[in-house]
C-alpha cells in the first residue's frame, strides 16, 4: 500500500463514522415499519452502490448506540428461521436529531462543495 492509499483509507474512515449514524436514522425514519440489522444493510446496499458495503460489522454497534441515546427504539422478536431479531424504529427524539443532522449535513457538504471548485 503506498502513502496514497493509506490517506485515503484513513479519510475515508473518519469520514465515515457520523455518516453511518446519519443513514441510519434516515433509513429508520422513511421504513413504514420496525427492521432488524439485516434488512438495513440490505437496504442501505440497495440505495449506496457499495458504499458502505465494507461496513456492514460496524452499524451493529451504532444501532445499539443509537437506542442507548434515545434516538432508536428496540425490540427482540423470536425467529421461526434462526437466533431472535432485534427490530429497530426510530423515535420522535431521533427524528427531530435526524433533521438537525440533516441540516448540518446539507451545510457542510455545500461549504466542500464551493472550497473544492475553486
Amino acid at each position: 500500500m503506498d502513502d496514497t492509499e493509506s490517506h485515503v483509507r484513513k479519510f475515508h474512515k473518519e469520514l465515515s463514522a457520523g455518516i453511518v449514524s446519519l443513514v441510519l436514522l434516515g433509513v429508520l425514519a422513511r421504513a413504514r415499519q420496525p427492521m432488524y440489522g439485516y434488512q438495513i444493510v440490505k437496504r442501505l446496499e440497495q440505495t449506496g452502490a457499495g458504499v458502505l458495503s465494507d461496513k456492514q460489522s460496524a452499524l451493529y454497534p451504532v444501532l445499539r448506540n443509537l437506542a442507548a441515546a434515545g434516538l432508536l427504539d428496540s425490540e427482540v422478536e423470536p425467529s421461526v428461521t434462526g437466533p431472535p431479531r432485534r427490530y429497530y424504529r426510530i423515535t420522535p427524539l431521533g427524528r427531530r436529531v435526524l433533521r438537525e443532522w440533516s441540516l448540518a449535513w446539507i451545510e457542510t457538504r455545500d461549504f466542500v462543495d464551493v472550497v473544492l471548485e475553486d
